[in-house]
């Protein structure tokens, strides 16, 4: 179990080392909470998605398997941009399209068919909580570093001075390729050691 967890915060992580999710990993993290909010909306639909999955995988014919997981990650998306639109309207207009295009998510249906529909209950829930985790901590870091030289703050609270001159190619989409570019490089550099 410990093994299904720890691979998707490391060694299988799924933004740096499997380069998926790629939209909503450049699209929002221009703000550590825009990313903290869809890591926690991917982890809510990931670990619900791969229950239910491995709760029936046997009664799911083989031909229809992807369309029975895809309603089955629907349902989950719409809770949560329910949610999201309901609690924390600011964040889901921030969010936008994104959140309902969790649906088409290549980590939550990629973790569904390769893992959850061949394997027990247990197992696929640690591995869901361990992909979620690791796309959370990697999106919530990203949005952070974009924030901070994009903005001079972090979670809003400022860590550079007033006179500090954001970058503004942080908050914009070239930002986003840089950032995932080095953060890319440097797990690459401290895996090589």
């Amino acid at each position: 179990m410990k093994k299904e967890f720890i691979k998707g915060l490391w060694k299988e992580h799924p933004v740096f080392r499997q380069l998926l999710g790629m939209c909503p990993t450049l699209a929002v993290t221009t703000s550590a909470i825009n990313g903290l909010s869809m890591g926690l909306a991917v982890i809510f639909v990931l670990f619900f998605s791969s229950l239910v999955v491995a709760l029936i995988k046997k009664l799911i014919p083989h031909q229809v398997r992807i369309a029975v997981y895809t309603v089955i990650i629907a349902t989950f998306v719409t809770i949560v941009d329910l949610f999201f639109k309901a609690q924390f309207p600011e964040i889901s207009r921030a969010l936008g399209p994104y959140i309902p295009l969790i649906i088409v998510n290549c980590i939550i249906l990629g973790r569904c068919e390769a893992f959850a529909s061949k394997h027990s209950v247990s197992s696929s829930l640690f591995d869901a909580l361990g992909m979620g985790l690791g796309f959370t901590w990697g999106v919530f870091l990203l949005g952070s570093i974009r924030e901070l030289f994009g903005a001079g703050t972090i979670l809003g609270f400022r860590l550079f001075p007033l006179s500090y001159n954001p970058l503004i190619v942080m908050i914009l989409p070239a930002g986003a390729f840089l950032v995932l570019g080095f953060l890319v490089a440097t797990m690459n550099k401290l895996e090589q050691k």
